[in-house]
């Protein structure tokens, strides 16, 4: 059982974590922090020192997060298309939040990526453990060759539908678009 420590800390990188994906990590506060995750000010700094250690903690919480996520799916989905299409399956299951605030991933990559460098790599890991992942899948589908490409192209093809969907406020498109993504893998699966 966590320790009451603990706790409060997740409490912060959990608040965090939400602000930083509903309002942006530029436009979150200290202050928002805090009144967030329900704590005294003076507390967020006995855990952190400045929003940049917030949004580390943030970062490293998702990326394990999402590895817990991946190999759960590499235990108990057998064949790679149906990871691949899990995978799909996730824009589709978060519509409401991905037209509401768009990608939890490509907005803070893309944030941080206008001035703020050194932040941008660390939230390219979370892209990074996706796309390893993806690749894996794509080997195993008998795309040794073109896996990373493969990836690739799934990741850019997922975040044009988010964008569009989000500007438009069209859950449609961002449906539409996650079946020609499935039928695309299906021929992928067919044809290897």
């Amino acid at each position: 059982m966590p320790s009451k420590s603990e706790r409060t800390r997740q409490r912060i990188i959990d608040a965090a974590n939400q602000l930083f994906y509903r309002k942006g990590y530029n436009r979150t506060s200290f202050t928002d922090v805090v009144e967030e995750a329900d704590v005294p000010r003076g507390n967020i700094y006995y855990y952190f020192k400045t929003k940049d250690e917030i949004l580390k903690a943030v970062i490293a919480h998702r990326l394990e997060t999402i590895s817990g996520m991946l190999q759960e799916w590499d235990r108990n989905i057998s064949e790679p298309l149906d990871r691949l299409e899990r995978f799909v399956r996730i824009m589709y299951d978060s519509t409401p939040a991905l037209l509401r605030s768009g990608c939890p991933m490509g907005s803070l990559t893309a944030e941080l990526g206008k001035d703020q460098p050194e932040l941008k790599e660390d939230a390219k890991g979370l892209f990074d453990l996706f796309q390893r992942w993806l690749a894996r899948q794509f080997v195993d589908m008998g795309y040794r060759d073109e896996a990373r490409d493969l990836s690739l192209r799934l990741l850019s093809r997922g975040q044009g539908l988010i964008i569009i969907a989000q500007v438009y406020q069209d859950p449609g498109f961002l449906e539409r678009g996650t079946q020609e993504l499935n039928r695309w893998l299906e021929d992928l699966a067919r044809y290897a």
